[in-house]
């Protein structure tokens, strides 16, 4: 029925967002909404209708949509918008590359002083957290071949390499953490000593030293060279353009493809 009186969780259901999302393009007027005698809120469906066709930009996961979610939505509700848009861009790459442009937003927000520290931890630790549960739902096989994450030497900022986790581990990959601030040298030993046949090195915006950066990706790329393990660096740092062994990846669209034929070479290799 075009009149037909949803809930708000209802009309979530069916715009594919989260409740805190539509209750605040309500009190922004950008939809109509009628309050029950106990003030919750009621959506005819033809509004709803209408406003898809008038706002569908807004609804299709902009960054600034993920940045309020992140700082507005309980955990579960973000945690169902993150599946919803699995559903919507059909791949778990597609969504990476998605929350990657939200992660930015957030960081920009930052600069300008429009969010403050304890509003970016909130966000970025909740998005963390979600995703990592996005992680931990899909399948993984010990026969699966190794891959190492790890973010650049000093680099705290651990959320991006949580996107190639996701990335990774759709392309059927195995993943091990090192996580933040690892040292070149500790990475170069687990390289040498063999069992991983991918390693994948983040660094942020943060990481703007280029010529440590460069010094980095020159000793890790020697090393995995020798042990023919793929490397992969990405992420906002000042990375090398063309580094002399491995590939830098701008997106984890272009990652989901290496990772897939990779993934082929280094099982035959392990097998």
């Amino acid at each position: 029925m075009s009149d037909e009186l949803l809930t708000t969780a209802e009309a979530a259901r069916i715009a594919g967002v989260g409740m805190s999302s539509l209750k605040r393009w309500a009190d922004q007027n950008l939809i109509r909404c009628v309050r029950t005698a106990g003030g919750h809120r009621r959506f005819h469906r033809h509004d709803l209708d209408a406003f898809l066709r008038e706002h569908g930009e807004i609804v299709a996961g902009s960054p600034d949509e993920w940045v309020q979610s992140a700082l507005e939505a309980g955990s579960f509700e973000l945690q169902g918008e993150l599946f919803r848009a699995r559903d919507r861009l059909g791949s778990w790459h597609a969504v990476g590359d998605e929350l990657g442009r939200a992660l930015t937003e957030i960081g920009a927000r930052w600069a300008r002083g429009e969010l403050g520290v304890i509003e970016e931890h909130i966000a970025s630790e909740k998005l963390s957290r979600v995703i990592q549960r996005a992680v931990e739902a899909m399948p993984s096989s010990d026969t699966d071949p190794r891959a190492l994450l790890a973010t650049a030497e000093g680099d705290d900022h651990t959320l991006g390499l949580s996107l190639v986790e996701l990335c990774l581990r759709e392309a059927g990959w195995r993943t091990i953490w090192s996580g933040r601030r690892t040292p070149s040298a500790a990475l170069v030993e687990l390289v040498e000593a063999g069992g991983i046949e991918l390693l994948a090195l983040s660094a942020s915006v943060a990481s703007s030293d280029a010529r440590g950066l460069a010094e980095q990706a020159g000793a890790l790329g020697h090393a995995c060279r020798k042990a023919e393990v793929f490397l992969v660096i990405g992420g906002g740092g000042a990375w090398p353009e063309q580094p002399a062994y491995g590939t830098r990846v701008r997106d984890l669209a272009a990652l989901h493809g290496l990772a897939s034929t990779w993934r082929a070479s280094a099982a035959r290799r392990v097998g």
